[in-house]
């Protein structure tokens, strides 16, 4: 390996650095990801650039072209406390804006198989991510009730018991007087989520329908696939609020099981 092959790994790593960038509509990365794909060494040095970038190389392929996900400690990560002061002067709004990332990967690939499967395309709406969310919430409400916990929920209390209060306390779109969507509201902080999505590669705008639709990218769904394990994605799917192909929600009964802890940073794609 040349000089000149270490600068050509790190400018395939730059590619993938670019979200909505795709080697179909590039001639200069289809080449650098075959340069990867048949030479070993190319593939190692490029791996070894993406380390030293604090980058984790999640896949290499003409799909996704190269899609990597930014290590804790690296320069490129988004923290969640981070982008919700970005989005809102409210610090506390901050469980409402990982609660949303949280649902919309959770309502894109409510299944093993949907993360599993290269082919699948999740499809969310943002009033149907509101309508998953709110339904979670009644499920948790259902089991403080059933526990007899006290519905006020402690200030500065973590996790998803603490935060569906809030969620379902505030308004759904606000009340201005023209009936435009508040920053606020949840489905401004899901509209919000999305355009960030969006603006990461991992999401597609389709339309205007119930809020704005969405379909995933292949490299959302690595992103999700590798963040699939958080104890926060495994609660809320467990709650058994499962989403159907519109959009829309259905509540149906969730199997017994542990309670599972949700860090108050919790979001994807985004490091506490």
């Amino acid at each position: 390996m040349t000089p000149a092959d270490a600068a050509d790994a790190a400018r395939l790593v730059s590619f993938g650095l670019h979200p909505k960038l795709l080697p179909a509509r590039d001639a200069e990365y289809a080449e650098l990801l075959r340069r990867y794909r048949d030479e070993p060494q190319f593939a190692r040095l490029a791996d070894a650039v993406a380390t030293g970038l604090g980058l984790v190389v999640l896949e290499v392929s003409t799909r996704a072209g190269m899609a990597v996900a930014a290590a804790e400690d690296s320069v490129f990560a988004v923290r969640m406390g981070d982008y919700a002061r970005r989005a809102t002067a409210d610090a506390g709004d901050r469980f409402l804006h990982g609660l949303a990332h949280l649902a919309v990967a959770a309502m894109a690939f409510p299944r093993p198989d949907d993360l599993a499967d290269d082919g699948y395309i999740g499809r969310i709406t943002v009033n149907g991510v509101d309508a998953f969310v709110r339904q979670a919430c009644r499920r948790l409400e259902e089991r403080a009730a059933e526990a007899g916990e006290n519905t006020d929920p402690a200030t500065g209390t973590p996790g998803l018991e603490a935060a569906w209060r809030v969620y379902a306390r505030r308004s759904a779109t606000g009340a201005t007087k023209d009936a435009r969507r508040l920053a606020g509201s949840t489905t401004g902080i899901i509209a919000k989520a999305v355009t960030f999505l969006v603006d990461s590669g991992f999401l597609q705008r389709t339309g205007d329908e119930s809020g704005g639709t969405y379909r995933t990218t292949a490299r959302y769904q690595l992103q999700v696939r590798d963040m699939a394990g958080s104890a926060a994605m495994a609660e809320l799917l467990e709650l058994g609020v499962v989403p159907v192909s519109d959009g829309s929600a259905s509540l149906v009964p969730a199997d017994d099981g542990d309670d599972l802890e949700l860090s108050a940073d919790a979001g994807l794609p985004f490091h506490s």
